[in-house]
């Protein structure tokens, strides 16, 4: 593992200093790369490309090939923790099937974002402007009226308006190496025709039972991703699933007032406050695990209390695969229920220690849009959380916990009020989350009619 991210570390280092002239300990760091990938399929391309780029000859192809052995560690390094996960959980995982990729009329922009992204490898980041950072610009404007071509666009826009923010890059002390070379590499391996095709789709039907909500929140965006077991009708071993919703944002809209701009878009968040299944007919449902939401497709079912879910459900269910470029540690979310764990408060650290190890709870991701809290966490006996891995550990992210409260077992979600809610704190974000909504479209309004 040490080893796999070193090598991804070398790449980073070159890229920071760019690969129009590199230094010679830069193109020592080009060596340790190929090395790393040296009985691979990789191996020869990604050879020869280390060696025009240590000379400054790179290729578009070049670098295409770097970015493929990164990622290729990167990957590496995903399913061995996948496979340390799977073995502790006893989870079986399924398989990916394979997806013909279709024809795309669309090569001319790939290949002009390619052009840009490796400008951006010669340049490096401390030579980042705002003219080059700013050249994606009519590439991305381009590429969005196209549904296949906008995982890529808006890939490309969010690296770029992060270059720009960060110009010059001379100026700059340090640089977030790893998170922009894992922006530079997806978007570039993203500009082969047909690496974006969506993995299979099958028609789902029969009963969803949630589990809890993740929350994602940006200044101008929130999404919400609500992890569940699915049973299907034709008895089928159940299968953990996701189901997504996104949503553009002002950013005076923050806490509990996101659930107002995601629920209409998704009944599953007010089926999971109220503690109900669904009952679903026909859903698209990825090999990946992620069901393409239609409402005309979903019906509120029988109660499904999210705790009896866990603890029955969750175990035998069969995890969904990774799509190929999703192998990355840091998407690692493996849904877990824990309990008769210890407690260990530390200052702001707080540890649970289940089975005679210690776990770091990640108490930061709790969002603040729900009644969770990290005191309830510290008080709980059981908890269903996300594990993730970050900074060479794993560290698990609270949903759900049992606590108690006047001598009666509780279930707080961090979802609790997704659906609606009558507790007081709640509705008072609700209201202010309201009130913002009706100064913003009075606003705009006026602006419509100037």
């Amino acid at each position: 593992m040490d080893e796999a991210l070193a090598a991804v570390d070398a790449l980073d280092r070159a890229l920071v200093g760019g690969l129009l002239r590199p230094r010679p300990e830069r193109a020592a760091d080009l060596v340790e790369l190929a090395r790393a990938v040296a009985g691979t399929p990789l191996a020869g391309r990604v050879a020869e490309a280390a060696e025009k780029a240590a000379a400054g000859a790179a290729s578009e192809d070049h670098f295409l090939a770097l970015a493929a052995a990164r990622t290729a560690l990167l990957g590496a390094a995903h399913d061995a923790l996948t496979a340390r996960l799977d073995e502790v959980t006893g989870r079986p995982r399924g398989e990916a099937a394979a997806v013909e990729p279709g024809e795309r009329d669309t090569v001319n922009l790939l290949l002009a974002a390619r052009t840009w992204l490796a400008d951006l490898a010669r340049t490096g980041w401390q030579g980042i402007d705002h003219e080059l950072a700013g050249a994606a610009a009519p590439i991305v404007s381009a590429m969005l009226p196209d549904p296949a071509l906008r995982r890529l666009a808006t890939l490309l826009d969010g690296f770029a308006a992060e270059l720009a923010a960060s110009c010059p890059g001379t100026a700059l002390e340090r640089f977030p190496a790893r998170r922009w070379g894992d922006l530079w590499a997806r978007a570039l391996l993203l500009t082969r025709p047909g690496a974006a095709e969506p993995t299979a789709v099958v028609a789902a039907t029969g009963r969803l039972l949630p589990l809890g909500v993740d929350l994602h929140e940006h200044a101008t965006a929130a999404q919400a991703q609500v992890y569940a077991v699915f049973e299907p009708a034709d008895g089928g071993p159940p299968r953990l699933v996701r189901a997504s919703v996104s949503a553009p944002k002002p950013d005076t809209i923050v806490a509990a007032g996101v659930w107002q701009l995601l629920r209409p878009h998704l009944s599953l968040l007010t089926a999971l406050g109220e503690g109900r299944a669904m009952d679903l007919t026909d859903m698209p449902l990825t090999d990946g695990g992620d069901l393409i939401w239609d409402e005309e497709r979903a019906r509120p079912g029988e109660p499904a209390e999210a705790f009896a879910t866990a603890r029955v459900a969750l175990p035998a269910a069969t995890a969904p695969p990774t799509p190929p470029l999703d192998r990355h540690p840091a998407r690692l979310a493996e849904p877990v229920f824990l309990e008769g764990y210890g407690v260990r408060q530390d200052g702001d650290a707080l540890t649970f220690t289940v089975a005679g190890r210690p776990l770091t709870v990640d108490t930061d991701r709790i969002p603040a849009a729900g009644p969770l809290t990290p005191e309830a966490v510290a008080a709980s006996g059981a908890c269903f959380g996300l594990l993730r891995w970050d900074d060479g550990t794993f560290r698990v992210q609270p949903l759900a916990v049992e606590t108690t409260v006047r001598k009666k077992t509780v279930a707080v979600q961090a979802g609790a009020w997704a659906g609606g809610t009558a507790d007081k704190a709640g509705v008072r974000a609700e209201k202010a989350a309201t009130d913002a909504v009706t100064v913003l479209r009075e606003r705009a309004g006026r602006l419509l009619r100037k």
